[in-house]
């Protein structure tokens, strides 16, 4: 079984000591660890075909909360709610979230509930709304306006199977999920084909998750694994291949919600007591102020300590059980941050004694220094075709012990009914590799995902550690404040990380 060294915290001066030497660690390393079976990668899937002369940013918006949302009622493509004030509310945090970026067009599902965030959203902009039948929430027929409770009482084992398999649900002859799958290809094929370099498009829980998975190549058995929360915004960008046909698709972040990502305790309506948030360690100083000793013992800069701080208060909405981090210095510094105020967060009287938060060091979140210094995107090495190339040899080993990493972490998170919070610090690089994990993708989909230094992604498990994670959000930065990086930021001269 997987060893985990606990952590020691260091003091002010220990920590500038360490900065002055080479990081040393008790760490396990990766021959320890026994190799998980693999589990077999998704089918290819068709993704968007239509070709790109230039590169295109789609932004998904889910609408407001609903009076159905609200009342907990089946909604699918029925059109009998409207947004309720809080609803309202959402959009107009969603329309300021979005004010500066100048889109070209804004896309809508006709429906009232959709249409009306569109246009709180889109006001003061001169083009029209373009409404789009195929954008329409997933067509539950007999289902439709019952509570859920009514749902469980009339169609029983009907409901049952909709609720453990949707992706195979049939109803009044109909296989909703896979019908929604095949709208949203076609839905690709009309936004694509827009001449705009910016998109919006406004629309609903599911048919959102069906133009996620789609562009991404993912089949319907990845519906509710992506999670689109009342007003959450993902983004989407496409490049052109210079060879011609699909472009690259890279989800620059999931899930992006007016209200705190970590607050509340469900995923997809259902109850979860156990949660991992991959927290991005801080930014660093440069490679060119970096010693002989590395770009792994690079401490954070003072934007990098900003942004530990602010992802630390983020997490004061959860009570987090245990911090693993990688040995290096920046991912130290950013989980030491997080572990000390969680300790000092119920500690508010004087007599008070700080509740322990256990820190600990896992070597398999270590990455190689060509990756810290972002020499290349994932996306190059992957389709460069030299697979014998050093860089792509440095990809292949950071993903082979991505796979130990992963089953240390759902080691950490009990198999019973207890809530358990686990916070894993590391570099962008491993975390991207470590949501491939969990969506079962093998490594050449780690250039389909995009996070930044500073953020959060967050990943629930309703049926345990040993059921499928569920991905609340990803790359969510909101909590930065002025120093995080705008949702809408521009596509040119990104790096992969």
């Amino acid at each position: 079984m997987l060893q985990l060294a606990p952590t020691p915290r260091p003091s002010p001066a220990a920590a500038a000591r360490r900065r002055r030497r080479p990081f040393t660690s008790a760490c396990i390393c990766c021959s320890s660890v026994h190799e998980l079976e693999r589990s077999p990668s998704p089918s290819p899937r068709p993704r968007p075909g239509a070709s790109l002369r230039e590169a295109k940013r789609v932004v998904l918006v889910r609408h407001g909360q609903s009076t159905w949302n609200a009342e907990g009622r089946i909604q699918g493509s029925s059109d009998l709610s409207v947004l309720t004030p809080k609803g309202e509310s959402q959009a107009e945090t969603s329309r300021q979230m979005l004010l500066s970026d100048s889109f070209d067009a804004c896309f809508t599902s006709p429906l009232v509930r959709s249409r009306r965030t569109a246009e709180i959203i889109w006001q003061g902009r001169d083009d029209d709304l373009i409404p789009d039948s195929d954008l329409r929430e997933i067509d539950l027929y007999s289902f439709q306006g019952l509570l859920k409770h009514e749902g469980k009482e009339r169609y029983g084992v009907l409901y049952r199977q909709w609720q453990k398999n949707a992706a195979n649900f049939s109803i009044d002859g109909h296989y909703p999920v896979q019908e929604l799958w095949g709208r949203a290809q076609s839905c690709w094929e009309r936004i694509l084909a827009h001449q705009g370099k910016s998109v919006l498009v406004v629309a609903h829980n599911a048919v959102n998750q069906a133009l996620v998975a789609t562009s991404l190549g993912l089949g319907a058995e990845y519906f509710r694994i992506l999670l689109q929360s009342n007003c959450g915004a993902s983004v989407l960008d496409f490049t052109p291949q210079t060879s011609g046909g699909p472009p690259s698709v890279c989800l620059n972040r999931l899930n992006q919600t007016p209200n705190s990502p970590v607050a509340g305790g469900s995923s997809a309506g259902r109850k979860t007591s156990k949660r991992i948030i991959l927290a991005c360690q801080g930014a660093t100083q440069s490679s060119s102020e970096i010693s002989l000793g590395g770009m792994g013992y690079a401490p954070l800069n003072m934007l990098g300590t900003i942004q530990s701080q602010k992802t630390a208060e983020l997490l004061l909405d959860l009570k987090v059980n245990s911090i693993i981090c990688s040995p290096q210095v920046a991912a130290v510094d950013t989980a030491t941050v997080i572990c000390e105020v969680q300790e000092a967060a119920d500690c508010l009287g004087a007599d008070c004694v700080p509740r322990y938060v256990e820190m600990k060091k896992l070597i398999e979140l270590e990455i190689e220094d060509a990756f810290q210094a972002k020499q290349k995107s994932f996306g190059e090495i992957v389709q460069s075709g030299w697979v014998g190339g050093m860089e792509y040899k440095l990809l292949e080993q950071l993903w082979a012990q991505s796979k130990g990493a992963w089953k240390a972490l759902l080691n950490e998170l009990a198999d019973d009914t207890s809530e358990r919070v686990l916070v894993a610090v590391g570099h962008p690089a491993i975390h991207l590799a470590l949501i491939c994990r969990c969506l079962d993708l093998p490594m050449e989909y780690m250039s389909s995902f995009h996070l930044d230094d500073g953020s959060i992604s967050v990943i629930d498990f309703p049926d345990g550690p040993k059921g499928r994670g569920i991905i609340r959000c990803t790359n969510y930065t909101a909590h930065l404040g002025r120093w995080s990086i705008p949702i809408t930021r521009p596509t040119e001269n990104d790096e992969e990380f």
